[in-house]
């Protein structure tokens, strides 16, 4: 995120792309309410109808996958009538020639065709958007669970840069992420092509800085992403798996393959809270302590440092997840330094981490949370990125084509499945499962579908039917809903049961850069059973 959480209740535009927020992330979309309450002007596109749509100016109801046309064509208008801040532009971007040309052939008309969404609609949030100063972008998963996900990021990207909404407070491009700590997941090096700090692998001298600290060699390219690694599963490159904190059985797509290639490796590590649906396949289990049984750190979508405290100690055997990691590094020959505590973890990293350096635990139990960047002990954090300037010198525009879904739809598969969450389960649901309020709220799996498809299809409200894809099919009841447009159906991702998990349908090609997968459209029929 180019901002802090609390600058959203002072937004005087939000344009919410591919997030259904009060569901996804309801404290974040209090903030929005707040803006709201204010005067702020909201508008949503989203192939769903959800509670934002409700509140909002526009309701751009765009089809699946269709987001590249729609934002480029957002870019087409501010570009073509001249609405975009030329001085940011000349001082603070580059690759605008190319970029305007690509741009100019995605006319809101064209786009109509495509998108679904009316030309009238795309010019006014067009214009609206890049003459308010305060106007800022959130997107998540809608966005990025693609094949061309690191498109339409790009797309936005290039919407914030043309109108210099970057740098300022309360605007901006603001990712939200899907699960607590995922940003410090990815800040500690999680990623296959990170080292702790947000530093690339790539990058020579902090390689170097690493060595030193860690006394090992460093590769110097990346490892696999989440996608990459289950296709290796699959063709044999990968035999030995260690999975910590992710249920992947019921999280990723195409869960039938992923079983099958379970069953072929050689030797599963799961360590985890509960047993989990990926448990079942695994050599060895590791109980861990969940959050409140455990010290360490939180880092929160808007870069959010923040402390957690043990409540209550592990049960039996559970451990805190990075006292089992040392131990195993030491078993298997490495000399891994004997932590006293996940601060000494956490300062050898900031020692090594420009971005991290001014942040320790000492400091967050004295002044709570903090943002990073925070270079120094005596910086206050960084709640609004790129103040001044871009962080790298210039803002790179990338001329992004649109790509369409891999799977379109056909005779035999003539609906689009989308996939999403719903307010009351959190995540695979290894937790919210186990509680009987949210149960209470949702027990089972189900899909949306609109009034005219389910009219067309016999089938009514609470019926129970057969969903079924290239990959797999399961038996759900029907839920007739104003809330989807004809030809899209759409069913939550959390694990209600085994055998009506969502990702038994979902295709697992994923964007050629992140490997996500594309969750958000795969091509689907649905079945009366017994017709």
């Amino acid at each position: 995120m180019t901002n802090s959480v609390p600058e959203i209740r002072d937004c005087d535009l939000m344009f919410v792309i591919g997030s259904n927020t009060t569901e996804a992330h309801p404290v974040i979309a209090m903030e929005m309410k707040r803006a709201l309450h204010r005067g702020a002007r909201l508008f949503v596109a989203d192939p769903r109808a959800i509670w934002l749509t409700q509140m909002a100016e526009q309701h751009l109801q765009h089809r699946p996958g269709t987001d590249v046309w729609l934002i480029n064509a957002l870019a087409h208008v501010i570009v073509a009538e001249g609405l975009y801040d030329k001085a940011y532009v000349e001082q603070y971007t580059e690759n605008f020639e190319e970029f305007s040309a690509l741009v100019a052939d995605y006319s809101p008309e064209r786009s109509e065709a495509i998108t679904g969404v009316p030309a009238e609609q795309i010019r006014q949030l067009a214009r609206a958007y890049a003459t308010t100063k305060k106007a800022a972008i959130f997107y998540t998963l809608g966005i990025t669970e693609h094949t061309h996900g690191t498109d339409n990021v790009f797309a936005l990207a290039n919407l914030v840069a043309i109108t210099g909404h970057l740098g300022v407070r309360s605007a901006g491009l603001n990712p939200l992420r899907g699960q607590n700590n995922v940003q410090g997941a990815g800040d500690v090096g999680a990623h296959p092509d990170n080292l702790p700090g947000v530093q690339k692998v790539a990058d020579a001298g902090a390689r170097a800085r690493f060595e030193a600290e860690w006394g090992a060699a460093i590769p110097t390219e990346r490892g696999l992403n989440l996608n990459e690694i289950m296709h290796g599963i699959e063709d044999g490159s990968i035999r030995g798996l260690f999975v910590m904190g992710e249920d992947i059985v019921v999280s990723e797509p195409n869960a039938a393959r992923l079983e099958r290639g379970l069953n072929e490796l050689e030797f599963v590590v799961v360590q985890e809270i509960f047993p989990s649906e990926t448990a079942r396949f695994a050599h060895v289990v590791l109980p861990a302590a969940c959050f409140a049984e455990k010290d360490g750190t939180f880092t929160n979508t808007d870069r959010r440092v923040q402390r957690v405290r043990r409540a209550v100690p592990p049960p039996g055997q559970a451990r805190p997840d990075w006292e089992i990691l040392a131990d195993l590094a030491r078993a298997c020959g490495y000399p891994m330094p004997a932590y006293a505590t996940p601060a000494d973890i956490w300062a050898e990293m900031a020692r090594q981490s420009p971005k991290l350096a001014g942040i320790s635990h000492e400091r967050l139990d004295r002044d709570g949370g903090l943002l990073w960047p925070c270079p120094s002990p005596e910086h206050g954090g960084t709640p609004t990125l790129h103040v001044g300037a871009p962080m790298r010198g210039k803002v790179l525009l990338h001329a992004v084509a649109y790509r369409p879904p891999v799977e379109p739809t056909s005779a035999e598969y003539p609906l689009v499945l989308s996939t999403g969450r719903v307010l009351y389960h959190y995540n695979a649901g290894n937790q919210t499962r186990r509680d009987r309020g949210p149960n209470m709220k949702f027990s089972s799996n189900f899909v949306e579908m609109s009034r005219r498809d389910a009219k067309d299809l016999g089938v009514a409200d609470g019926e129970l039917v057969r969903v079924v894809s290239r990959r797999g099919q399961v038996e759900v009841p029907v839920l007739v809903s104003p809330r989807v447009r004809h030809g899209l159906v759409w069913m939550p991702m959390h694990n209600f049961a085994t055998a009506t998990r969502t990702n038994l349908l979902t295709i697992d090609k994923g964007d050629p850069i992140t490997g996500t997968a594309e969750y958000k459209v795969c091509a689907v029929r649905v079945e009366r059973l017994g017709a």
